[in-house]
């Protein structure tokens, strides 16, 4: 049986304290008995070539100070529970956080709310972190209620493969003391969805997903026996659905696309608007069965083989 010393990692910048991702942060490390580290990633731009060595060290200072801002009130929330570092990175932000984390069994991110034309306009480093980075990660939003309010809402795509992120989703349920509330929908793109749905075809959509979802289902409780589960099957939009069943949910849990090279992006469109969008954390795991080794806060009795990042978080 191997330790597992690998942090949860929550980012920082120098705008302000991430109150809402540092306090989940906090609670999921102390959950865990894992090291908590801040990283503060941040990029240096010089105005000009005599200036240069003088930007560097005004951003130096500020970044420095920024973090240690986070320490400290870091240090209030944990209150000696687990230890507290800090990490400074001179690199693009997206690509600093993606490094930094690299070895950390969490990445807690925080939302900013902002306008699509400011998304549009900075660039959503959220959704840049969680496109490139292969750590679990959550995004918490700025506002709104967080903490274990409800349910667990987990979406499932294709059922046959979503073994890994129902059990997920079960475990975090069973570490809680919740239920799990399963959504599974489907929507035609375009204008077919008019054209091909009507009432009958809907009702017969609904038994046979309901009929796959309920099979993998299956397979994921015996792992997690006693959970109460909730299985939602229905004709709708899934990033939709996923948004709207957020609201009052204690975490929604996602899976990240899987792309065929390394360098692509892990987040496919449902995931990043329900990222973008929902009302509490939202959790994004990689969906393979083979890399999920251990539960956080519960040890599966299974050495982790060099290498693998374990994909099943509590």
């Amino acid at each position: 049986m191997t330790t597992d010393h690998r942090p949860v990692v929550v980012a920082v910048s120098e705008q302000c304290v991430p109150e809402a991702a540092l306090a989940y942060a906090v609670q999921e490390a102390v959950r865990q008995g894992a090291p908590l580290e801040l990283v503060h990633a941040y990029d240096v731009v010089p105005h000009a070539p005599q200036t240069g060595l003088d930007d560097v060290a005004r951003a130096e200072r500020i970044a420095a100070g920024a973090l240690q801002v986070a320490l400290e009130r870091a240090a209030e929330l944990v209150a000696s529970r687990v230890a507290v570092r800090g990490r400074l990175v001179r690199l693009p932000v997206v690509r600093g956080i993606v490094e930094a984390a690299e070895p950390a069994r969490l990445l807690v991110l925080e939302r900013r709310d902002e306008t699509r034309l400011a998304r549009i306009a900075t660039r959503s480093t959220t959704s840049g972190v969680a496109a490139r980075t292969s750590v679990p990660v959550v995004v918490v939003p700025r506002r709104g209620p967080h903490g274990p309010l409800g349910r667990v809402v987990v979406g499932v795509d294709v059922p046959e493969r979503s073994h890994a992120i129902l059990v997920q989703a079960l475990a975090v349920g069973a570490a809680r003391g919740v239920g799990v509330r399963v959504v599974h929908t489907w929507w035609f793109p375009g204008g077919y969805d008019d054209l091909v749905m009507s009432r009958e075809t809907s009702e017969a959509f609904s038994a046979a997903a309901r009929v796959q979802v309920e099979a993998a289902l299956a397979e994921a409780v015996a792992e997690h026996p006693g959970v109460p589960v909730e299985v939602e099957v229905r004709h709708a939009r899934p990033a939709d659905a996923l948004v709207e069943a957020s609201t009052g949910a204690a975490l929604v849990v996602v899976g990240r696309h899987d792309p065929l090279v390394p360098t692509g992006s892990h987040l496919g469109p449902v995931a990043r608007a329900v990222l973008r969008e929902a009302a509490c954390p939202v959790l994004l795991v990689a969906p393979h069965p083979h890399r999920a080794v251990r539960a956080h806060g519960h040890d599966q009795g299974h050495d982790q083989a060099p290498g693998h990042r374990a994909a099943l978080l509590v």
